[in-house]
């Protein structure tokens, strides 16, 4: 086989979502910190992203995480998070999946019935707890970055939905939440492309109209992500359907949305301290969160969420690139 070009890879899925774990062929990504390593590859490595992640050996949901040596002592992976739009800061099915990976593959020292892992990422020190039975990877609990709600009550208008409601929160990314039944959308998946329609231009609009922006990185801003609240959902178990840019759902219930999720209820008042919150998917998945302290960012009030999950590891692979091949770093359709 001809190849200019070797990625070793663990692929997984959490929840239903694809975590696609580099383990090998990609070099030690220069940067003092993991944030700053990111910076790096966006700049100068995306082409491994776009080979990975992109068609024919991705496809338009794709997602993965790239292992790398950590940047700070206290921590024994670092992880870059990547997808189909770029590199996300933090990404909580993805620190599930590698969280799984590193267990099962034996790439840390693997206690039962919990094995801790402390992974340097690009929004901070994520730990996270695995139960594991017989060297297996039962569940998947992840100690997240602080979350804090940005705005409540917000608008927007769009030229197809009219003026909409929502909430800005943080949760490792941005998200803007939505009450699926202000838009006239059914929760159903046979109105999945008029869900799609809607979370991208509430994405625009409020991009345009009020941008969020970390109050403690600036690099770190932009809405990728709408949380569509299905009716009859609580601060005790929210349906949803989560659009991400540039235009595809999350199949997990996504452990940064349930991160945001949780700090929105939280500034509401329904959702209080050491209380389970059941955040399920679009296709069905769940994932059980919890609030755990509070805390400040910026000098704005913030809570640190845990999010428990499961992941299953679905193959491993060799990712080959030939000389001559027409599409070096693969295509969007």
């Amino acid at each position: 086989m001809r190849s200019d070009r070797v990625l070793h890879a663990v692929d997984s899925h959490t929840e239903g979502m694809p975590t696609r774990v580099i383990t090998g062929g990609v070099p030690v990504i220069p940067g003092d910190t993991m944030f700053d390593r990111r910076r790096y590859f966006l700049e100068n490595l995306d082409h491994i992203r776009k080979f990975l992640m992109n068609e024919p050996r991705g496809h338009a949901a794709m997602s993965g995480a790239i292992l790398q040596p950590p940047t700070r002592p206290d921590a024994d992976w670092g992880v870059l998070f990547i997808e189909v739009s770029g590199c996300l800061p933090m990404c909580g099915h993805g620190t599930i999946g590698v969280a799984t990976v590193l267990v099962e593959a034996g790439m840390v020292e693997v206690q039962e019935p919990v094995t801790t892992i402390r992974l340097d990422t690009p929004a901070g020190l994520v730990v996270v707890d695995v139960k594991v039975e017989q060297r297996a990877a039962r569940a998947v609990t992840l100690r997240n970055v602080p979350s804090f709600t940005l705005g409540l009550d917000r608008t927007v208008k769009t030229a197809d939905f009219g003026e909409i409601s929502y909430d800005v929160a943080f949760g490792g990314n941005f998200y803007a939440i939505v009450e699926l039944e202000s838009l006239g959308i059914a929760f159903e998946r046979t109105n999945k492309q008029r869900m799609l329609d809607a979370g991208l231009a509430i994405m625009a609009a409020v991009n345009q109209s009020e941008r969020p922006e970390h109050p403690e990185n600036p690099e770190i801003a932009g809405c990728h992500h709408v949380y569509l609240a299905a009716p009859g959902s609580t601060a005790r178990h929210s349906r949803h359907a989560m659009v991400i840019h540039p235009g595809w759902f999350d199949r997990s219930p996504c452990g940064t949305g349930t991160s945001a999720r949780m700090a929105q209820l939280h500034s509401r008042g329904l959702l209080p301290l050491h209380t389970d919150f059941r955040n399920e998917s679009f296709i069905g998945t769940e994932f059980t969160g919890r609030l755990v302290e509070r805390t400040t960012v910026g000098g704005r009030s913030a809570v640190v969420p845990t999010v428990t999950g499961r992941a299953w590891i679905t193959g491993t692979a060799q990712y080959l690139r030939d000389p001559d091949d027409p599409f070096p770093e693969g295509f969007e359709l």
